[in-house]
């Protein structure tokens, strides 16, 4: 589980404010509880503040769909689920197992998808470093040096060195400060792995999840003091469905990763990716890297993502996906840590050229030295006809003056892709009882560059384990659903372009009927004041808008051919 994906940042302030009160209060604030699959719901008639999805599909019920492919460049995917090997992409043109590029497209046995961060030996990259800390140590020499200056630079250069210079500011600054929340977050893991023992003995379970453990009644007072311990930091990170062992293991990740990000201002980076990847990161056309592997080791939060989109719809089992009539292609690109910009180029190449539609990025990081790369992808993506969906981030910022990578607006010329979308996460007042607000606490925002917001909080979805489901949170959650919504409109209106498809989603964005929160704040705005379209994303009027932009294209005459007839006609 990667808990610098899926959990917001203000989760670790939660940590952090849990002092000597963990063994108290936990059990006396009990609040109505969201139910599963709330993000889909409909708020006159179901009274939280959903997408509207079934009234969508009765909207449609008399139309024909065709499949759309959304690829979910991603941490990985379990293939082995019982709610998406249903609906996984499967590349028609490759004989499984053979050990041959069948479909001469440069990439051996790539069923699935494929795997960017793995080696040709079928090892693959888990953890990874952060890119501030990559770049301050790759110009610290150059641009640190006592006798540097500035004033000597090329246009180019200058750019290099104000991300430098943004970079020293970060690195240096995690490292300065922080010391001491560190401390406690190592110490809250390990008062959380005791309590975990203690109860897992006292439970006679080795698995149980936080909504099971409020229901265990200890009979000694150490148990009862690990009850209230571990409820009250599963509650902090807003994680009660989430089963005790993974959940430890993210808390864990987690950790580490900050430990990690106090580390980069002495120690540079190791180049975990290199060791393994083997290709020359420095060369965009060195791009035949990797393997086929694409549930690797690191699967949770693709595999929660991919449900959102797509789980198998009415078949009885786990929980409904968005888009009924929609393949996953799964393309491994994100690490725990900061993914790479060559990475993501290049699987945006790989899901176009592949017959991706729609393109999911639930992953962001706050500098980009190769930029330009992402950008060509973006702008292929964008000749071919694909649309771009990407998460606003989980920092409560606000991204019009923050930066967040990757962004549709190119690096050369400021060009704005016309085939992205970003999304902020959307709340129920119910799922943050601390924070009631149809915003997240969480969430990125911005008036100008977060275009809609949906639902993000307490999404229940596919997790791996075969037959597996949970809760997770954060614009990742967020950005899928309207990746599935965008697959829905596309499959329902085959003849809208990515652009129309947009404009449905945006254009039908419900303005909410009272003030939310900006994130990380108790402030109360319009939702207009921190984003483009000032709605939160409503499946059932997208597609009535989808459904009149198609009747206009209809409607449009022809245009009258310019060839003149010969004798012959």
């Amino acid at each position: 589980m990667n808990f610098l994906r899926i959990l917001p940042a203000t989760a670790a302030l939660a940590i952090l404010s849990l002092g000597n009160a963990s063994a108290q209060g936990t059990t006396s604030n009990v609040n109505k509880e969201l139910p599963k699959g709330w993000h889909l719901a409909d708020r006159a008639k179901d009274g939280f503040y959903g997408i509207s999805l079934d009234q969508a599909y009765e909207f449609v019920k008399n139309r024909p769909s065709k499949t759309v492919v959304v690829a979910v460049i991603d941490s990985g995917i379990d293939t082995l689920h019982e709610d998406l090997k249903p609906v996984l992409w499967r590349n028609p043109k490759e004989i499984p197992g053979n050990g041959i590029d069948d479909d001469q497209n440069g990439y051996i046995d790539d069923i699935y998808g494929w795997n960017f961060i793995g080696g040709k030996d079928g090892r693959n990259v888990k953890q990874d470093s952060y890119e501030g800390a990559r770049v301050y140590h790759k110009y610290k020499a150059k641009y640190g040096a006592a006798d540097f200056n500035p004033g000597n630079l090329s246009a180019d250069e200058k750019a290099t060195y104000e991300m430098w210079k943004k970079a020293k500011d970060k690195v240096e600054g995690d490292a300065g400060g922080g010391g001491a929340d560190l401390i406690f977050l190592k110490r809250a893991l390990e008062s959380s792995q005791k309590n975990d023992s203690l109860l897992r003995v006292a439970m006679d379970t080795s698995s149980y999840t936080g909504k099971e453990l409020e229901k265990f009644a200890p009979s000694t007072p150490e148990a009862q003091k690990a009850k209230a311990g571990m409820l009250y930091i599963l509650k902090a990170f807003n994680m009660m469905e989430t089963g005790n062992g993974e959940f430890l293991e993210g808390f864990a990740d987690f950790v580490s990763g900050e430990e990690r990000k106090k580390e980069a201002a002495e120690k540079a980076p190791e180049d975990y990716r290199g060791a393994i990847v083997g290709d020359n990161y420095n060369d965009i056309n060195d791009r035949f890297y990797g393997n086929n592997d694409v549930m690797a080791n690191t699967p949770f939060h693709g595999t929660h993502v991919a449900g959102i989109i797509a789980a198998k719809r009415k078949n009885g089992v786990g929980m409904d996906g968005v888009a009924d009539n929609v393949r996953i292609m799964a393309i491994r690109a994100v690490p725990d840590g900061d993914e790479h910009d060559k990475d993501i180029a290049l699987a945006i190449r790989y899901a176009v050229d592949n017959g991706a539609k729609v393109i999911n990025m639930s992953f962001g990081k706050s500098f980009s030295p190769e930029k330009n790369w992402v950008d060509d992808a973006v702008k292929y993506a964008e000749t071919k006809g694909v649309l771009l969906v990407h998460a606003a981030g989980n920092d409560a910022s606000n991204i019009d003056s923050v930066d967040n990578f990757p962004n549709p607006v190119f690096l050369k010329n400021k060009y704005r892709a016309s085939n992205w979308i970003t999304v902020g996460a959307s709340s129920d007042p119910l799922a943050e009882p601390g924070f009631r607000s149809l915003t997240a606490s969480f969430s990125n925002y911005g008036k100008s560059e977060v275009d809609v917001f949906a639902p993000g909080t307490k999404i229940y979805s596919t997790i791996p384990g075969g037959n597996t489901y949970g809760n997770a949170q954060g614009t990742s959650m967020a950005s899928p659903v309207v990746a599935g919504v965008a697959a829905f409109l596309m499959s329902y209106y085959p003849t809208l372009t990515p652009q129309q498809i947009k404009e449905a989603i945006e254009k039908s964005a419900v303005g909410p009927d009272m003030t939310v929160k900006i994130p990380g704040s108790d402030e109360e705005v319009e939702l207009a004041e921190i984003s483009k379209t000032g709605g939160l994303l409503n499946a059932f009027e997208a597609a009535k808008v989808a459904a009149t932009l198609e009747a206009e294209k209809k409607s449009k005459p022809a245009p009258k051919s310019t060839l003149k007839k010969d004798k012959k006609g």
